[in-house]
């Protein structure tokens, strides 16, 4: 049995700081250029919280995905601010506005293209170099799809910027396992903890990867023409895509809640990309990993309560 309970607590790292999400609400926490270290709310409770339909299973994945993917990229712009990193458009909110929305358009357009239309070209070129080839198409594509995201982190890896981000995701790991064991939330106690955690973002998009391999191959096998190519096939895929997000965010929180050896063969991929994605932080870092912690599960009066962090069970 696992020494590490489950808690309801997860993060992001974000420009100079991490932004925790617990039952309660989310909470950035940034350390501003002077040191100080500051805290906002990012969203007070999620939808699932407020309509029954979305925690069904599956479907609670896709919103859980859709929200973190919203609340997170405002996490990230706010930080940048916070941490003094825009002071140029800082004032112009029309301006603040243009670039956060062309940078959305980029990022996804980015994303898309390099990790959907790519692989299914690579795949497409493939097959018609290798006619016999033709049965493996969808692993193909899949296989090429992991490697540029495996290349893709190990790439951002290098740049200097990326560096603090990643020693934040490490203090922002650690502290939460130091949740999770019961242990005091002191800079001595979390160095102690590990930085690879089962039920990181790194690990649930290399599920996804992994998983859409399943997904696409029985769907082409017992839904899709094979004549479906191009733009439709590349559209149907990216539909699926929130489905897909779902499945692996159930089984992400199943192999969560325990350790087994089926559930540590699982996470193994994700937990070893994340000697990539996550570095040993500094002191300063976890202080601020434990003010977000801490601000995140303070209750109506004003006091720290832990025991918010572990579901009661039904």
């Amino acid at each position: 049995m696992s020494k590490y309970k489950y808690a309801a607590v997860g993060g992001q790292a974000v420009m100079e700081g991490i932004m925790m999400k617990s039952p309660l609400r989310s909470v950035l926490a940034v350390r501003t250029p002077d040191g100080e270290i500051v805290t906002e709310p990012m969203q007070a409770r999620s939808v699932r919280d407020k309509v029954k339909f979305f925690r069904i299973p599956v479907i609670r994945g896709c919103v859980a995905f859709v929200e973190s993917m919203i609340v997170g990229y405002k996490a990230l712009m706010r930080s940048a601010e916070l941490a003094g990193l825009e002071e140029e458009t800082k004032g112009n909110k029309w301006l603040e506005g243009l670039l956060m929305g062309v940078s959305v358009l980029l990022g996804v357009g980015l994303a898309i293209g390099l990790f959907m239309v790519l692989p299914q070209l690579a795949g497409k070129w493939i097959v018609a170099l290798l006619p016999g080839a033709r049965a493996l198409r969808i692993l193909i594509e899949g296989i090429v799809r992991i490697i540029l995201f495996v290349g893709y982190i190990f790439a951002t890896s290098l740049m200097k910027e990326m560096k603090d981000l990643y020693r934040y995701h490490g203090a922002e790991h650690k502290t939460i396992f130091a949740v999770e064991a019961g242990k005091e939330l002191t800079v001595e106690n979390i160095r102690t903890m590990p930085r690879c955690h089962p039920r990181c973002g790194t690990s649930f998009i290399f599920l996804v990867f992994l998983f859409s391999i399943l997904f696409f191959t029985l769907l082409h096998a017992f839904v899709l023409p094979d004549s479906i190519e191009g733009l439709p096939r590349l559209l149907v895929h990216i539909a699926c895509l929130p489905v897909i997000a779902g499945f692996t965010f159930e089984i992400q929180q199943w192999t969560g809640r325990r350790d087994n050896l089926f559930t540590r063969i699982v996470s193994a991929p994700g937990k070893g990309l994340q000697r990539i994605t996550t570095a040993e932080p500094t002191d300063a870092q976890i202080e601020v990993a434990i003010v977000a912690v801490n601000a995140s599960l303070t209750n109506e009066n004003g006091e720290v309560d832990y025991s918010l962090a572990f579901p009661k069970k039904k």
